[in-house]
């Protein structure tokens, strides 16, 4: 096993977890809108996601990657704490999507990595990492898109 790959398969499941829990905060926040619809939607897609990579993490020899996801799950909470404070939720929500944003970004270069590796490592044989590229650019064009639309409210001048 190489423990580099291993490695790098937790980090990003840990990067996947904070993922998960920030759109089911999402989804508890904006319950009823369209941004609850558009977070129940994707949260599908990123749980999908988080089980290939804990598959691939068993396939690979790496196993559990416990601690990295309670801490991951921890920095969430704390940051969770600081969306929550703002009152009329469009800047937390602004800032949420943009770490989903930046988070998709880096999980479809693991996906490209990763589709590289295959070719050599046998163990990776079988994925579609071509597929999982594709939901990957799909996912992240739909959040920035989005995040966009937020920013209109989220960073607007007040005296404007």
């Amino acid at each position: 096993m190489s423990d580099s790959l291993g490695t790098y398969i937790h980090d990003h499941l840990a990067g996947a977890t904070i993922a998960v829990e920030t759109l089911k905060s999402m989804l508890d926040r904006q319950r009823g809108t369209p941004l609850a619809e558009f977070a129940a939607k994707l949260l599908v897609d990123v749980e999908a996601d988080r089980e290939t990579l804990k598959n691939l993490a068993e396939i690979i020899g790496a196993g559990p990657a416990t601690l990295k996801e309670i801490a991951s799950w921890l920095a969430e909470r704390a940051g969770r704490f600081k969306l929550n404070q703002d009152s009329s939720h469009s800047l937390g929500t602004f800032e949420a999507l943009e770490l989903l944003e930046v988070g998709i970004y880096g999980k479809w270069a693991m996906w490209r990595a990763l589709e590289v590796i295959s070719r050599s490592d046998r163990r990776l044989a079988g994925v579609d990492f071509r597929q999982l590229v594709t939901r990957a650019e799909a996912q992240r064009a739909i959040v920035a898109e989005r995040r966009l639309e937020v920013a209109r409210n989220a960073l607007a001048s007040e005296s404007a």
